[in-house]
């Protein structure tokens, strides 16, 4: 492997599968909406949930980066069109945000993390909303970047500088691992950055500079690479 001096990290899907999560919350939410606000949960199953949630973002475009922002403005519009208090909002949004945070790593991914975060500066770069010190990981991290913070989301490439920034290094040392080919892969090579690609099987030539199914495949070759070096 070429020389990498740290490495920058996407977070869902790439150490834990989102759906799962996802299908949990939207179950989490309306059971909250029963107990709480009973018209909100009968105007807004599940399925109405996420149908409003899809306006509010398409209403928001300007809020593309902000996942927080443009969930709790989700709960406050159903509270307001079903005639509820819309101060539950921060409660509901709790909820939310308790179960958001709720993940079950892909098989071998928490390990794989601590042994790269053994052998080299770890930075979070994630689009989303997941918060690695509930989860049980933000020892692992010298730095972390999300795209609500930063004010712009990946594939912009100046989300992925600034994350190079905070490592200290040039974008060329830093590696950023991620499953997300136009967000992760394009989005780090406009910034000139090498990418390692986690997905399934079958390889495609020439997309990334490295292919894994898994980020435990990734650090075991990488262990072995940095072994063969020593």
């Amino acid at each position: 492997m070429q020389t990498i001096r740290a490495i920058t990290l996407d977070l869902d899907d790439t150490l834990w599968p989102f759906a799962p999560i996802g299908a949990r919350i939207e179950q989490t939410l309306h059971a909250w909406f029963e107990t709480h606000s009973a018209e909100t949960a009968r105007m807004f199953p599940p399925a109405a949930m996420q149908t409003l949630r899809e306006q509010v973002v398409e209403a928001h475009p300007d809020l593309a980066h902000d996942m927080t922002r443009l969930r709790k403005l989700t709960i406050e519009r159903a509270l307001k069109d079903s005639g509820a208090d819309v101060a539950l909002a921060a409660d509901a949004y709790a909820q939310f945000f308790m179960v958001r945070n709720q993940i079950e790593f892909y098989a071998g991914a928490r390990e794989a993390l601590e042994t790269l975060a053994a052998h080299l500066p770890l930075c979070s770069l994630s689009n989303g909303n997941a918060d690695l010190d509930a989860i049980g990981i933000g020892h692992l991290f010298v730095s972390r970047v999300g795209a609500r913070e930063f004010g712009a989301a990946k594939p912009d490439p100046r989300i992925f500088h600034h994350a190079c920034s905070l490592l200290g290094e040039a974008p060329e040392n830093v590696l950023h691992i991620g499953d997300d080919l136009a967000a992760d892969v394009h989005g780090a090579q406009a910034a000139g950055m090498p990418v390692c690609w986690i997905h399934p099987a079958p390889r495609q030539a020439g997309v990334a500079d490295y292919q894994f199914d898994s980020l435990a495949d990734f650090a075991d070759a990488f262990v072995r690479a940095r072994s063969k070096d020593a």
